[in-house]
């Protein structure tokens, strides 16, 4: 979650710094800036953006991680995977409205809503592993936002399912998806 000010006074500058600087690396695809996804619900909404470096291997750099081996036992391997799996699918998808996340102040979230028409949206989980579960905020937030399809984007390349209306699937797959939905509407 990105707070300019709180970065800001870390840094010891003022908050609209920070924001110009971080709209320049967004200008200069270093830098996406996820925008909350807001539902018609009666719940209190998370409305500051998500920030990602879109490049994991710049990231993967900078933390000094030079080997696949080094970066399986790094913190970071979730967090890449997430970055690399959200920009795997919005640098293919095209839809009618910007892309955005769903989260409440209570917990309930979902990675990625994808607005497919006007009418349906897909809702995205993305975990590393080859076993992915489903978390009771991701619950909590479908039935919030009601999406046409719900999907956990895991690490593997068999497609499951793993609660009603809840397919798990790899990342190959799902990215042929949003391509093959936005050319036929």
């Amino acid at each position: 979650m990105f707070n300019a000010s709180k970065l800001a006074s870390g840094l010891g500058v003022k908050g609209q710094t920070v924001a110009r600087y971080a709209d320049l690396l967004v200008e200069l695809l270093l830098v996406r800036r996820l925008l909350p996804y807001h539902a018609n619900t009666r719940k209190r909404l998370v409305k500051s953006p998500k920030v990602y470096i879109r490049d994991s291997g710049l990231v993967h750099a900078l933390l000094g991680i030079r080997e696949r081996e080094s970066l399986l036992g790094h913190p970071v391997v979730g967090p890449s995977w997430e970055r690399f799996v959200l920009e795997t699918l919005l640098n293919l998808w095209s839809g009618p409205e910007p892309p955005g996340f769903y989260r409440t102040s209570a917990g309930a979230e979902i990675d990625l809503v994808l607005p497919m028409s006007s009418q349906d949206r897909w809702a995205i989980e993305i975990k590393r592993g080859l076993s992915p579960g489903i978390d009771k905020g991701f619950h909590q937030a479908r039935e919030d936002i009601r999406p046409a399809g719900s999907f956990i984007v895991y690490s593997g390349t068999e497609r499951f399912p793993l609660a009603p209306g809840v397919q798990a699937i790899g990342l190959r797959e799902l990215a042929e998806r949003p391509v093959e939905h936005s050319q036929t509407h």
